[in-house]
C-alpha cells in the first residue's frame, strides 16, 4: 500500500472507565451542524474512530504535527513512559511489550494507518492517545486541520 501524507497526535486523554463508556460523545452525528456533532466537537473523550480526531481542529497543534514516522513514534514511546500501564500483581504482563508496540507502530504509520494506544494505569485510571494518519483512509473528506509547515 502506498500512501503520503504525515500525522497528527492527540491526547493523552486520562479518566475513568465510565467516562470512556460515553459512546454519544465519541462519534459525530450524522450531519455536520446537527446536535450530536456540535456535542462532539467539543468533547474531549477520545473518539470511537480515530480518523474523527482530524474533525477537532481545536485539539490540533503544530508540535504534535509530523512529517517522519520517526517522530511520531517517538511522541507515542514518550507519552507512554510518562503514562505507564499498571503492572500485575503475580509479574504477569498484563499488556504486550512497549517494543512491540512500537514494532507495530513503525509497521503501521509509514502505511498510512493510524496507531490508537489505550490502557489502565497503575492509578486505574484509563489513558489514550492516537497517531493519525492525514489525509486519512477511512475519512478521506475530513480536510486537514493543520498542515505542517
Amino acid at each position: 500500500m502506498t500512501w503520503s501524507g504525515h500525522w497528527h497526535g492527540y491526547g493523552p486523554w486520562t479518566g475513568s472507565r465510565n467516562a470512556y463508556g460515553q459512546e454519544p460523545l465519541r462519534r459525530p452525528g450524522l450531519e455536520a451542524n446537527s446536535e450530536q456533532t456540535r456535542m462532539f466537537l467539543a468533547s474531549v473523550l477520545p473518539p470511537l474512530m480515530t480518523g474523527h480526531w482530524l474533525m477537532r481542529r481545536d485539539q490540533t497543534a503544530a508540535d504534535r504535527t509530523w512529517t517522519t514516522d520517526g517522530d511520531a513514534i517517538g511522541w507515542l514511546q514518550a507519552t507512554y513512559e510518562v503514562n505507564p500501564p499498571f503492572e500485575r500483581d503475580d509479574g504477569g504482563l498484563a499488556y504486550i511489550a512497549l517494543e512491540d508496540k512500537i514494532a507495530y507502530a513503525t509497521d503501521s504509520l509509514h502505511r498510512g494507518v493510524d496507531v490508537c494506544w489505550v490502557h489502565y494505569t497503575k492509578s486505574s485510571s484509563l489513558v489514550s492517545f492516537s497517531v493519525v494518519a492525514c489525509p486519512n483512509h477511512h475519512h478521506p473528506h475530513i480536510s486537514c486541520p493543520l498542515p505542517p509547515t
